[in-house]
């Protein structure tokens, strides 16, 4: 089971000042303030740009509309910056636009980077997505890598109890340990603040005697503070990504942890994740006990996460869970995922250890089997899919779809007109599944829509990769049926819909993203 989901927690303010306090002039400013590009002219603007930022959007997507007034109007303060920064976009869903896409690792949207050096150099972007902190942030990216505190005051404003603070303490600003310092702050920068001083006893925590050289990593979970006196760039590098992580991510509206979960779900190990409402009066004793499982539990590859459900709905959706089931602990690994509902906080290690044990039963979700199953193409859910697929004894072409996808659509008439056409043949099966609704099996690999694949009578498993046309689907499963079953009779070339002529698939990480 793939466990690697990458998220998108775009959270975007939309501009607070009235027309009449914005005006004509600063309107019309505004929508001129960001760069459109293209295929066409990309690498031409990119190249001109010693630090430019690119907005990889879908015309579709809620969250890049939200966006889109904001990062017009960081636009339009940034491009008067000394030196001035570049904010531009490009449209990542027209085909045209593609090979941008490819390149640039374009899963979600918005998905936002910083092209330095004539794009050379590129980093995600890190930052808010509301104007005044798209601001700030890029106005740090294109300043020193490392700012120098001189007071406690400045020390107390700069650390504070926001994201992961890195302060460099050395007797004298030069030297290998130094050099190593800014050489990784500069490598860093887009997810982490970096700060040096000569004077520890402005820090906010720690041992304040210290001379140095020590980086001390701040942080607002966890142990709050970490001392470090490796100054290798390598174990540097590792000691802020893991000192730097908390033991267990929150599911939150907060932009500060959206790092975090992009990192949780994509690393390759079993999550636990408890969704719980932050205003149950039990919320510390859940928080106490999740914290004690992720520190007994850690070293079983088991990352943790605890969830707020109000902030949590496009998870429930994406997972087929139930807000009547809070507080849930929810479970995802490579052996199935697995389910506590409406669980007590001394609960959650008792049921964590069952689950190391192996003693649990998988979770699957699925629609319910349908009442009636009598039209043309059929439905399969992920409790009848043995039933229908694999125990028939016949022949079965199933199209895995999504009800958002619009290649799905397009190709929903001419799955129909093959069913019809092959209807009085009672060894062929034409069958769909929604892929977002159900749980699908292993042995099928699904990582776009619509996805078609032909069980023979015989047992051959085939992935379907050819035209979407009837009169080759059905030429397909003629060529691939049964041994027992005789031919199938090929439509009408004038049933063909010439609507559907490309191969293109949505995939599974714009499905997450997509407005529902």
């Amino acid at each position: 089971m793939d466990v690697n989901l990458v998220l998108s927690f775009a959270l975007a303010i939309l501009i607070s000042s009235s027309p009449a306090a914005v005006g004509v002039d600063a309107t019309e400013e505004l929508k001129e303030a960001v760069l459109t590009l293209d295929a066409g002219n990309f690498s031409e603007v990119v190249a001109k740009h010693p630090f430019i930022v690119v907005e990889f959007y879908a015309p579709w997507c809620g969250h890049c509309k939200q966006l889109a007034p904001e990062y017009e109007k960081a636009a339009s303060v940034l491009r008067k910056n000394e030196p001035p920064v570049v904010l531009a976009k490009v449209d990542a869903y027209d085909e045209r636009n593609k090979e941008l896409k490819d390149k640039y690792g374009v899963y979600s949207y918005p998905t936002i980077k910083i092209m330095k050096n004539g794009g050379s150099d590129v980093r995600s972007y890190g930052g808010p997505r509301e104007a005044d902190g798209i601001v700030e942030y890029l106005k740090r990216q294109v300043g020193p890598a490392s700012l120098k505190l001189e007071s406690a005051e400045e020390a107390a404003h700069s650390v504070g109890d926001k994201g992961v603070i890195l302060v460099g303490v050395f007797p004298e600003f030069d030297g290998t340990e130094y050099e190593n310092f800014m050489a990784v702050a500069e490598k860093m920068r887009a997810d982490y603040d970096f700060f040096h001083t000569s004077d520890a006893s402005i820090l906010p925590r720690g041992d304040q005697s210290v001379k140095g050289p020590i980086v001390r990593l701040f942080k607002p979970f966890d142990e709050l503070f970490v001392d470090s006196e490796d100054f290798g760039k390598d174990a540097l590098e590792k000691f802020i990504k893991v000192s730097g992580f908390p033991m267990v991510v929150t599911y939150d509206a907060d932009p500060t942890n959206h790092k975090f979960l992009e990192r949780y779900y994509s690393t390759p190990s079993a999550k636990a994740m408890l969704f719980v409402s932050f205003g149950d009066d039990r919320i510390e004793s859940f928080k106490s006990q999740i914290h004690e499982a992720a520190r007994k539990f850690s070293a079983n590859n088991i990352s943790f996460l605890i969830g707020d459900v109000a902030d949590a709905d496009r998870v429930f959706q994406y997972f087929g869970l139930r807000e009547s089931d809070v507080p849930l602990l929810f479970m995802i690994a490579s052996t199935g995922k697995y389910l506590n509902p409406t669980i007590d906080p001394d609960q959650i290690i008792p049921w964590l250890k069952q689950y190391i044990y192996g003693n649990l039963t998988p979770y699957v979700k699925s629609e319910p089997i349908p009442k009636a199953n009598d039209q043309p193409v059929k439905v399969v859910v992920a409790d009848n899919i043995d039933d229908i697929v694999f125990n028939s004894g016949k022949n079965v072409l199933l199209e895995f779809y999504a009800p958002w996808c619009g290649h799905c659509r397009k190709f929903a008439p001419i799955l129909e007109e093959i069913a019809v056409s092959l209807q009085d043949d009672q060894d062929i099966v034409i069958a769909k599944m929604d892929g977002t609704a159900n749980d699908i099996p292993t042995d099928f690999t699904v990582e776009g829509y619509p996805t078609i694949y032909f069980y023979s009578s015989s047992g051959n498993l085939l992935s379907y990769d050819g035209s979407r046309t009837a009169e080759e689907i059905i030429s397909f499963i003629n060529e691939n049926r049964g041994p027992k079953a005789g031919a199938a009779t090929a439509v009408d070339e004038k049933t063909q819909i010439d609507a559907v002529e490309e191969e293109d698939t949505d995939d599974l990480y714009t499905a997450y993203n997509r407005d529902y």
